[in-house]
């Protein structure tokens, strides 16, 4: 069995072990390791943009990395169409959304379809409220 220093505090550590039995770092022998989870980008981008980016990645930190793309999805996500838990975009199917048009938990858009939102235009659900109608 090959050993080796852990890269966060130089624990002597199997070169496969998955955690650190000294620090507790996650893949200990991987010294180009920034992150952990799942992060998936196409080649073909429009505006700079990737087509499609899937992320359900964090950071050693524990931050998230966002999806951003034309078609986002991910935990956290910002693009043209997004599914997320969390999203911004003009087309969202999220549970908490910021969007042109959303279908969500809840939501804050132009026209939403959310069990709880503020609207714009048009909206539909268990409790929706048009922002017009908030401000006065």
């Amino acid at each position: 069995m090959s050993f080796i220093e852990c890269r966060e505090c130089n624990h002597r550590v199997s070169k496969f072990a998955y955690s650190c039995p000294g620090c507790g770092v996650l893949h200990p022998a991987d010294e180009k390791l920034d992150s952990r989870g799942f992060e998936y980008k196409t080649k073909t981008t429009i505006l700079g943009l990737p087509l499609v980016h899937v992320s359900f990645k964090y950071r050693l930190n524990g931050a998230p990395v966002p999806a951003k793309g034309i078609v986002a999805i991910g935990q956290f996500a910002i693009g043209i169409i997004n599914i997320s838990q969390f999203g911004i975009g003009v087309f969202s199917l999220s549970q908490f959304a910021i969007s042109g048009y959303a279908l969500a938990q809840i939501a804050i858009a132009y026209s939403c379809i959310a069990q709880v939102g503020v609207y714009i235009h048009q909206g539909f659900g268990s409790v929706v409220w048009k922002l017009s109608n908030l401000l006065y």
